[in-house]
């Protein structure tokens, strides 16, 4: 994960005056200093172990009992640098009097968690290098101290929107590779929200900045238990825009799973995106008989444990199919207490009855380029190689599913992905082989603006405030 790749040079553009940053705070951090070394521990298990920011960070602050501005603090530096890495590379490239390839991993970790303070914060650039060139001194010593205060010592020269438009290409030319690198995503994630947007320009730029910033949390309400305004109350937060379940809390409010509700098993954390989808589907027009449901790809069990609580209201059942026994048991702690069956299964072949089911809901698993915002290290770990041998598991999953569900019965197709390949190229592929009906899906998005032209619907962060969601609903045919 070095940036961005190499591109023939061009000539300079006119040097432009850039207003220095407002800084505020403390010129120097404390020698102890819990919120930095919490957050370069979390890179370093992203770099060295292939594990999750968004994992590995709650368990660490609870076990080193970080809280309050100090927890804040190493959150916003973990997940925000993990997600500017490209950006950052770029950036300390450009510093650097050696190839990033040829700097040790944990220095190459300090510098970018320093980069990304002078950066994306208002942290002030003596307190940023200071406190980086200490964490870095205690972990290799002077000398590695010493090119960490050199490079990030290059960094201040120049702001973040000084060093794009130093380093990017030029907006005229390339608009995409631009974006790419100003909102610090691969060019090839750049590539695929220009297609599914139909733009290169403003539209672009504007979906990829919503992308890369940090996300407030969603909450939903389970049915029947309390209702979106009581567990605002409950918790602080608002009620959401568009789901009836919905409610937002403001990013950096600290461990949802600490709130009082959702230990109590009356709500739970999930993008209201991903509530939109499981409400179409459980909304959907349907003739006959509406008591068995079926969720083909369960885990981990926030879509299972919505449309569990909703058919329950109805008097019927939901069966839930994971292939992995781990996620599975994670679909029977999340759906405990409702009327929901956990099957561990491929849903490939999982064995059930085939058209015994009125409602199917296929969440495929996919590239997840639609949450990016919520899992700070994937954009740098997915490859467009991944694509192929996603959309033929697709495909077969929603073909599956069509022969699970009754003779009119409704499937719902759902991706966190906007990417044209996982979203209307496997639905189209499926409907032309199955002769399933493809269903206006937009209506039963009741107040949710900006849906274009059907009839799926594809939801993204600076429109919608969600996760950039995919949602198709086909019928099979009588």
């Amino acid at each position: 994960m070095t940036g961005q790749p190499s591109r023939p040079s061009r000539p300079s553009r006119p040097s432009r005056p850039h207003p220095p940053r407002r800084r505020t705070g403390p010129e120097r951090p404390p020698a102890d200093d819990p919120a930095r070394r919490a957050a370069l521990d979390v890179l370093r298990a992203v770099r060295e172990r292939d594990s999750y920011a968004n994992l590995v960070l709650p368990k660490l602050l609870r076990e080193r009992r970080i809280t309050g501005r100090d927890a804040a603090l190493a959150t916003e530096l973990g997940y925000g640098t993990s997600r500017a890495v490209g950006l950052l590379d770029a950036v300390l490239g450009a510093c650097s009097d050696r190839p990033l390839s040829d700097v040790e991993g944990v220095v190459l970790d300090a510098l970018r968690l320093g980069a990304y303070q002078l950066l994306r914060t208002r942290i002030p650039a003596h307190a940023a290098v200071a406190s980086t060139v200490d964490l870095i001194r205690a972990e290799r010593g002077s000398g590695a101290a010493g090119f960490v205060n050199a490079v990030l010592r290059r960094v201040t020269e120049q702001d973040e929107q000084a060093w794009v438009d130093e380093l990017a290409p030029d907006p005229d030319v390339d608009p995409i590779g631009y974006s790419a690198l100003a909102t610090s995503h691969p060019r090839w994630i750049a590539q695929a929200f220009a297609e599914a947007l139909g733009s290169r320009d403003e539209p672009l730029r504007r979906a990829l900045t919503a992308d890369d910033a940090r996300p407030a949390v969603h909450l939903v309400a389970r049915p029947g238990e309390v209702s979106a305004e009581e567990l605002a109350a409950m918790t602080g937060g608002d009620v959401a825009p568009y789901s009836p379940y919905g409610v937002h809390l403001e990013a950096g409010t600290g461990d949802p799973g600490d709130l009082e509700p959702l230990r109590e098993r009356l709500a739970a954390v999930q993008d209201e995106g991903s509530q939109l989808c499981a409400l179409a589907l459980a909304n959907a027009p349907l003739e006959g008989s509406d008591e068995r449901w079926l969720d083909l790809c369960a885990g981990p069990g926030g879509k299972a444990a919505l449309l569990g609580a909703l058919v329950a209201i109805e008097g019927g059942a939901l069966d839930a199919v994971e292939k992995t026994p781990h996620r599975a048991d994670l679909v029977r702690n999340a759906t405990k207490g409702l009327p929901v069956t956990v099957h561990v299964a491929d849903g490939r072949d999982s064995g059930l009855p085939g058209g015994g089911f009125d409602r199917v809901l296929v969440d495929a698993p996919c590239t997840g380029l639609g949450a990016l915002r919520r899992r700070p290290e994937a954009r740098w770990r997915r490859q467009p190689s991944d694509v192929a041998g996603l959309t033929r598991l697709q495909r077969e999953l929603l073909t599956s599913a069509l022969s699970l569900v009754r003779p009119g019965g409704v499937v719902a197709y759902v991706v966190c992905s906007p990417h044209l390949s996982e979203t209307i190229g496997v639905v189209g592929d499926v409907a032309r082989r199955t002769g399933a009906e493809r269903l206006d899906t937009r209506g039963l998005f009741p107040g949710v603006p900006d849906l274009g032209d059907g009839p799926h619907v594809q939801l993204w962060p600076h429109l919608h405030g969600t996760d950039a969601m995919f949602c198709a609903l086909l019928r099979r045919p009588v």
